[in-house]
């Protein structure tokens, strides 16, 4: 997005690229379909940058939702609003978009080079490139660097350049798990082994909760509560309810050491009919067969019972019952950051101006995952991400056009 708006400016550009083609992340985001980016109307749209908000509002100014599907649309690709709100592709696939959008650059004079990772600055303001033919140094009127954060670092994303940035004087806040899973802590209060039991991950790994609440609440006194679902790892939990949740569950877990999230297992019922519904005389049945008979609860929804208490309290119908509706998982740690969906953390907003040039490096520009943002998945992540690209392309062609005058 930087190079095309460069490029639309008259600016001579050259886009290096690590990986043996660019946009990796991108079809791999296209393997669910693409989610380009979310039909919600502003402002709420801009809320979902939590504390970034402010700082992300002004590239959406320039580049927004609707922004980026008559982009889209220019490209020859049209876009459909899904019953979430969510936006893809009419064909939900990434390459055909690709493909359009780099046969647009090639014509706009954007020269392309693979295989050429960045190292850095020479002592004269070159940037240095690893390529096929050894290291090179390419000198501009103007960088921008999209460089990405530390999730996939297969495709490129590795989040080497952190130290490049803070020798160059940028502050730059440690990359974290963003949109993950959670490993497991103890299951109970007063226990010490972690994670499942072994009969419960053979069983129910890879499973999915469907029609659950999930909810925590950080120590001050911010909360997260949605009804949705996810799955059962053999470590802990993940999945779209989770990932929805996981920014502030990490910074609870952060705070904390672990954070408490609570599952409501019968979200479409009052506390009050569930107690109702444990506490029907079940004669001779077993538990686990009232349970099934009165609620219809079984498979991994039952099983979790058996996780979380012990024979004494699974007998008590008032500790059952509330547990039901309120049921406590201890989760210790994110997943790594090498493979969650995105990652929070990066450059510092601070260290920019408005445009997105490094204050202690001018003619640097910064956009992308590598900028200390986060969202959560709906296409809020694409979103930023390519306005933060157009920013910064328009504050470069600026830049350049200043300084050949």
């Amino acid at each position: 997005m930087a190079a095309e708006r460069l490029a639309l400016a008259g600016v001579s550009v050259d886009l290096f690229d690590a990986m043996a083609s660019v946009g990796r992340k991108f079809l791999l985001a296209g393997k669910g379909g693409l989610n380009l980016t979310h039909s919600e109307d502003r402002p709420r749209f801009d809320e979902r940058y939590f504390e970034r908000q402010a700082g992300v509002a002004p590239w959406l100014d320039r580049f927004d939702g609707e922004a980026l599907r008559r982009w889209a649309a220019d490209l020859g690709v049209e876009t459909f609003v899904g019953t979430s709100g969510r936006v893809f592709p009419k064909d939900l696939k990434a390459a055909p978009l690709l493909r359009a959008w780099l046969h647009r650059l090639r014509g706009q004079g954007v020269r392309l080079h693979m295989r050429h990772r960045w190292l850095g600055w020479t002592e004269e303001g070159g940037c240095r490139f690893q390529g096929p033919e050894g290291e090179t140094v390419w000198t501009g009127q103007a960088v921008v660097l999209a460089l990405g954060g530390a999730s996939w670092p297969q495709l490129g994303s590795d989040g080497r350049w952190v130290p490049m940035l803070e020798a160059a004087g940028a502050e730059v806040r440690a990359l974290r798990p963003s949109n993950c899973g959670f490993d497991l802590g103890v299951r109970r209060e007063g226990e010490s082994a972690p994670g499942w039991t072994p009969f419960f991950v053979e069983k129910f790994a890879g499973q999915p909760l469907k029609s659950v609440a999930l909810s925590v609440k950080a120590p001050d006194g911010r909360q997260f509560s949605r009804q949705g679902e996810f799955v059962v790892t053999a470590s802990g939990i993940e999945g779209s309810l989770v990932y929805a949740a996981s920014a502030l569950i990490r910074e609870v877990i952060e705070a904390q050491g672990e954070a408490l999230v609570h599952l409501d297992l019968f979200p479409g019922r009052e506390a009050n009919w569930v107690a109702e519904q444990v506490a029907y005389p079940r004669g001779s049945r077993s538990m686990s067969s009232h349970l099934k008979s009165r609620l219809n609860l079984d498979g991994v929804k039952a099983a979790l019972l058996h996780e979380v208490l012990d024979k004494a309290q699974y007998s008590d119908a008032a500790t059952l019952a509330r547990t039901l509706k309120a049921l406590p998982l201890r989760l210790a740690a994110p997943r790594p950051v090498a493979e969650v969906i995105s990652t929070a953390g990066g450059v510092r907003l601070e260290s920019l101006d408005e445009h997105l040039m490094l204050k202690n490096r001018p003619g640097v520009f910064v956009a992308g995952e590598m900028l200390d943002w986060e969202a959560p998945t709906g296409g809020y992540l694409l979103t930023a991400s390519m306005a933060s690209g157009l920013v910064a392309g328009e504050g470069a062609a600026a830049w350049s056009a200043k300084r050949a005058t």
